[in-house]
């Protein structure tokens, strides 16, 4: 190990110099790892192919099938299902020579009843008594339409998915990623769940034509409860039935990839469903299979099991997780839920106020290596994929590669600027709005890591909260969204809710972050059918139609949102350098910055607007507008003349007229 490697991030972070050995120390404990994994498997994608193992498999040299499962503390295992007519002892499991249950069924005498679509499941017999369980490594789970129970599903399609996404290239994505953050079964706008097909076919046009090169897909993962938002997952392996097929996941992919479009899914590693009856806590019998024992097993804050990812079976099961996702769907990446939770101990119930809190309090040090294998499994699979970490704290190397003392990701989220948002909307008058507490938090980020920047995502919208469209106009939005029908309201609500989201998206990162609809100003919440809504749809849906509709205003913020879009990708915003800020009028409420070769203007004022307006540019030359939000296809009053040309003065001075709540975009001719 080079010592020059592993500390580059301390060479060039001199605040990070007290904890040198720390960071060295969680390198050198990841290459310890790695070589005892390369030792005993060959390769850590050998390692990571425990799905190829476990599980239901067709052996074509014994001509038969073999179901195996780890589960060291269990007395004994049967497998039942369709194919025995759940006689649940007919067909007891042995253990092999690796200590894993196993059972061969030969083809000839089950090639009838062990088939495509029957259900199974195994009887297991340990310390908390016999209970029947769903497979560990199952590929499709189902729910009985009467009983609601739960049953793995035997998938054998009798024709493998023809891809047709060899062409796919997503280089230019990774370099500015602009991601459509998406659930499949509340894209419709009917009141129901909404299929992969559906979404194939009737969102990712309107995802195309928006402009975003990425989609982020949630809830993908097999889960009992829908309310949940794919994030009690039960079945690890298993695309989730309610929106479809295994191959119907696949048909949403394969057009996407010919579209263009990136794909990564929202992976929830960071813990998973408590029950018993469907997903796998407790499933060898013991409190400490696949997740800590007691009471350091169990999130409170989320009512769930915590893996332990200091278990070798436990990092093979999760790193072959991805590895699947990727090989058998053809994901591009994933965004990592929770990261934050994964890294400490204490799952981020906090306040990181001292930097000894990254390296030396709280940290699970097992966790930290599970991050670092699992983009290295990530990485090593597949060229030009994404990894992003869903991460509050700030650890320091987080987004650094692996060998200059980093974790490995790609990007993390961003996640204090829709905090910052939310809060100012909350709590602030327009008046009380501070352009330096602006700045400072869209800016404030590591130099060598990159940030997906978001103004909001689904999590601003979730019943208890608002959306920022709804914060910004709510009830108003009922009554007052005609386009004939002046509002001052809404006339606030839609400059700011532009104003906003580009100042996020030209100064908060390297890639940007919107949740389906919000482009639009989708004027509800996001509340799942449950009990306490007399389990209605009503607002686990998204309504295009109000988009579509040339009599209403929502028309104005989805224009802007594809102009803003491809104006950021035409002029590679998001990879360039972070921006330049060439004039702050607090008094005023005016920023003046650069970024991309691109001058951005924003006034937050909420009365006056100021004729010939003098700032300094870096170059001399004659500007012109590329983006106006005053302009009326974007719901705007058309104050600006858009066909005048600025020169600068001798001085590097432009002068422009510049309207209250208005932001002005301006290229060098």
């Amino acid at each position: 190990m080079k010592k020059s490697e592993t500390l580059l991030i301390v060479k060039e972070e001199p605040w990070l110099e007290a904890y040198a050995q720390d960071i060295e120390d969680r390198y050198l404990r990841y290459q310890i790892a790695l070589k005892e994994i390369e030792l005993q498997f060959g390769s850590i994608l050998e390692f990571a192919s425990a799905h190829q193992y476990y599980g239901f498999h067709y052996d074509s040299f014994r001509k038969g099938w073999i179901y195996r499962e780890w589960a060291p503390k269990a007395y004994q295992l049967f497998l039942m299902g369709d194919f025995n007519y759940w006689n649940r002892g007919s067909h007891p499991m042995k253990k092999n020579h690796h200590g894993d249950w196993e059972i061969f069924l030969p083809f000839e005498e089950y090639k009838l009843s062990f088939v495509h679509e029957s259900k199974v499941k195994v009887l297991v017999i340990g310390e908390n008594g016999s209970l029947d369980r769903i497979p560990a490594y199952i590929r499709r789970v189902v729910q009985d339409t009467e009983n609601h129970d739960f049953s793995g599903q035997l998938w054998f399609p009798p024709q493998p998915f023809k891809w047709t996404d060899s062409g796919f290239s997503p280089v230019e994505n990774i370099k500015q990623p602009l991601i459509y953050e998406c659930h499949p079964g509340m894209a419709q706008e009917k009141e129901g769940v909404g299929t992969y097909l559906e979404f194939a076919d009737n969102i990712l046009p309107r995802i195309k034509e928006g402009g975003y090169n990425t989609i982020q897909m949630m809830a993908i993962m097999e889960h009992p409860y829908y309310g949940s938002f794919g994030y009690h997952v039960s079945n690890f392996f298993c695309p989730t039935s309610r929106f479809g097929t295994p191959e119907e996941l696949k048909y949403l992919l394969n057009k996407a990839h010919e579209m263009g479009i990136s794909v990564i899914m929202d992976i929830v590693h960071s813990h998973a469903v408590k029950n018993v009856n469907e997903g796998l806590n407790e499933f060898d019998g013991s409190d400490h299979h696949y997740f800590h024992p007691g009471g350091k097993g169990y999130h409170e804050g989320w009512d769930s099991k915590l893996f332990d990812y200091g278990k070798s079976k436990v990092q093979q099961f999760l790193l072959s997780n991805i590895r699947y996702w990727m090989e058998e769907f053809h994901f591009d990446g994933f965004r990592f839920d929770g990261a934050t939770s994964i890294l400490y101990l204490h799952h981020g119930n906090t306040d990181f106020d001292n930097p000894e809190k990254y390296f030396r309090d709280g940290v699970d040090w097992d966790a930290v290596l599970y991050m670092q294998l699992a983009n290295t499994v990530i990485h090593k699979f597949k060229q030009n994929c994404l990894s992003i970490a869903e991460e509050v704290s700030g650890m320091p190397g987080l987004c650094r590669p692996l060998e200059e003392g980093g974790l490995g990701f790609d990007f993390r989220l961003a996640m204090g600027i829709p905090d910052f948002w939310i809060k100012t909307l909350k709590h602030k008058t327009d008046e009380e709005w501070d352009l330096f507490e602006m700045w400072h938090e869209l800016t404030n980020r590591p130099k060598k890591e990159k940030s997906i920047a978001y103004a909001e995502s689904h999590d601003q919208a979730l019943v208890g909260d608002k959306s920022i469209a709804f914060w910004l106009m709510d009830k108003e939005m009922y009554f007052h969204m005609g386009v004939e029908d002046p509002n001052l309201v809404i006339d606030r609500g839609i400059a700011l809710h532009k104003l906003i989201r580009l100042f996020t998206i030209s100064l908060g990162g390297e890639g940007y972050l919107n949740f389906m609809g919000n482009e639009f100003g989708h004027p509800e919440w996001v509340d799942f059918p449950r009990e306490g809504n007399d389990w209605s749809y009503q607002y686990a849906r998204r309504q295009w139609s109000l988009v579509e509709n040339a009599n209403l205003k929502y028309q104005f913020l989805g224009n802007w949102d594809k102009a803003m879009v491809s104006l950021i990708k035409d002029f590679n915003v998001l990879p360039s350098a972070p921006a330049n800020q060439l004039y702050m009028d607090p008094k005023n409420k005016i920023i003046v910055f650069e970024r991309g070769g691109l001058i951005f203007i924003f006034s937050f004022n909420i009365s006056e607007s100021f004729f010939g307006y003098a700032f300094k540019v870096p170059h001399s030359g004659n500007y012109r507008i590329v983006l106006n939000s005053d302009d009326k296809k974007y719901g705007g009053f058309e104050r600006i003349n858009a066909a005048l040309d600025y020169p600068t003065d001798e001085e590097l001075t432009l002068r422009i007229y510049v309207p209250n709540r208005t932001a002005l975009v301006l290229k060098k001719l």
